[in-house]
């Protein structure tokens, strides 16, 4: 009954290994926990029997192993095994009555818990290599049940029948195993140990002659193994968080082992966002090259071994109107002007006054050559400004005098009528007091009239220019009181800029 439980349960375990889930990788630090399925070879050595060097007399069996990842160097690892050890013969047997053939039939079934030294710690081999050996050493519990028969020594004697009832015994093994990494989500393995379970009684057995715990043996694994649970990948690029340099990659993007996008150029631009994906360029061109570094793609560029600008497709402009040198006709064109396609100078007269709009002031007004393209003031503008009335200030003050206001009114009604002139106010004093004094009260004075434009008519204020010159202009003499009074006065000149 204890066989049929036995064999049963490592059956049931190896069916349920069957069905476990397969999709995940194989076991590492992403996935820690892992499963193996595997056929056991056993070669024996015991009273009975001695194949421990002949594998054509190996017994086969079968085992499950649950694996947990501790460390790139360290693994755990508890086995579950069963095979059927069986001598149906044998030329010579020691027993209790001395030597004849004899004849065993044992059902063996361990839980061995083992530490496994992975040598593809970084140090000799990678984490990811096809090849994955290590070293394995542990402890476990073994139980065993077996059948013996026996001959006696005389002549004519009768086999003996002999049957243990099973014990559970402790099981030292030690041994080495290989791996070999198939893909991302399966390795084979191969692995041989050396047993030494805690009994003299796998054949039934036992030498009366010695102590020596005789009974050990071989156990040589061949399975497949894979992990189980399923790495975190944010991205879902295939690559694992924890091994991921690039945790951010847009979906669809093939990336290498490290998660990182593929740069076929080696441009530091990923082939997803390189426009030139075969030749080494730069960030600010998206991957695309510029040989003579004008910030042109060479693809773009029409002289791509000398620098030029974006207007001319990539060639030199040295006059700077917009047409390459190499179509240049006209070349040094002054800056500013508006040239053809070849580069010259194009001549237009928008007012058709005469006057090329290139010097022209007023291109949008007919105008004279003599105001440089504007419209002249009329006749009795002019002959007002010939003659502009005086206006007066407070006395030793730059304030103004009412009287003056309708000679700045008449001024601000024609610097509306003439859009394009600007006025200039000219400050001057007579000689009395201090030249320093009689500069600084001329430029307030010319100050105080300009401040009447922009503050009451709403003259823009970069349209009046104001300057003081002191007693240095006089236009009579300072000798009589009529004269000083015409040197203190304000001088109004309409002008084109």
């Amino acid at each position: 009954m204890k066989k049929t439980l036995l064999k049963a349960s490592v059956i049931s375990a190896m069916m349920l290994s069957m069905v476990a889930p397969t999709e995940s990788n194989a076991q590492s630090a992403d996935r820690p926990w892992g499963l193996s399925i595997y056929a056991n070879a056993i070669q024996a050595r015991t009273n009975m029997r001695n194949d421990i060097w002949d594998m054509s007399n190996s017994t086969w069996g079968g085992g499950l192993g649950i694996n947990r990842y501790i460390s790139p160097s360290f693994d755990a690892t508890l086995q579950l095994n069963y095979f059927n050890m069986k001598q149906e013969s044998n030329t010579v047997t020691y027993n209790v009555t001395g030597f004849g053939p004899g004849r065993f039939d044992d059902e063996v079934g361990t839980a061995n818990f083992g530490l496994k030294l992975k040598l593809n710690n970084g140090k000799i081999l990678s984490e990811t290599s096809f090849l994955q050996p290590y070293l394995i050493a542990g402890l476990g519990a073994h139980y065993a049940s077996v059948e013996a028969y026996l001959p006696v020594a005389r002549p004519g004697g009768t086999n003996t029948f002999k049957y243990d009832e099973g014990q559970l015994r402790l099981n030292y093994m030690g041994g080495a195993g290989i791996g070999f990494k198939i893909s991302d989500g399966l390795s084979l393995f191969a692995q041989t140990t050396l047993n030494y379970p805690t009994t003299n009684l796998l054949d039934g057995v036992s030498n009366p002659n010695s102590d020596e715990l005789m009974d050990r043996y071989l156990q040589h694994q061949f399975g497949v193994s894979f992990g189980l649970g399923k790495a975190k990948d944010t991205d879902g690029d295939g690559v694992s968080d924890r091994r991921d340099k690039c945790p951010d990659t847009p979906a669809g993007v093939q990336v290498d082992k490290e998660g990182c996008p593929l740069d076929g150029d080696k441009d530091g631009v990923a082939d997803y966002l390189d426009k030139c994906p075969t030749e080494a360029g730069t960030a600010a061109l998206e991957g695309c090259p510029d040989k003579d570094g004008d910030g042109i793609r060479d693809s773009e560029d029409e002289c791509p071994d000398v620098a030029g600008t974006a207007a001319t497709r990539g060639c030199p402009d040295a006059d700077g109107d917009g047409v390459a040198d190499k179509n240049d006709t006209c070349p040094g064109t002054p800056a500013g002007t508006r040239v053809d396609a070849n580069g010259c100078p194009v001549v237009l007269d928008k007012d058709g006054d005469g006057v090329n709009d290139d010097v022209d002031r007023c291109p949008d007004v007919a105008g004279s050559a003599a105001n440089m393209g504007c419209p002249a003031l009329d006749v009795e503008d002019s002959t007002y400004m010939a003659r502009v009335p005086k206006i007066e200030f407070e006395f030793n003050r730059a304030v103004l005098k009412k009287t003056s206001y309708t000679t700045l009114d008449r001024i601000a009604t024609m610097l509306g009528k003439y859009p394009h002139y600007n006025l200039r106010i000219s400050g001057h004093a007579d000689h009395i007091g201090s030249n320093e004094y009689n500069q600084e009260l001329s430029v307030r004075r010319a100050e105080s009239a300009k401040s009447y434009f922009t503050n009451t008519k709403g003259i823009a204020s970069d349209r009046v220019i104001t300057e003081g010159f002191g007693e240095e202009r006089p236009i009579a003499p300072n000798t009589t009181n009529s004269g000083r009074a015409k040197n203190r006065r304000a001088e109004f000149r309409l002008f084109i800029q």
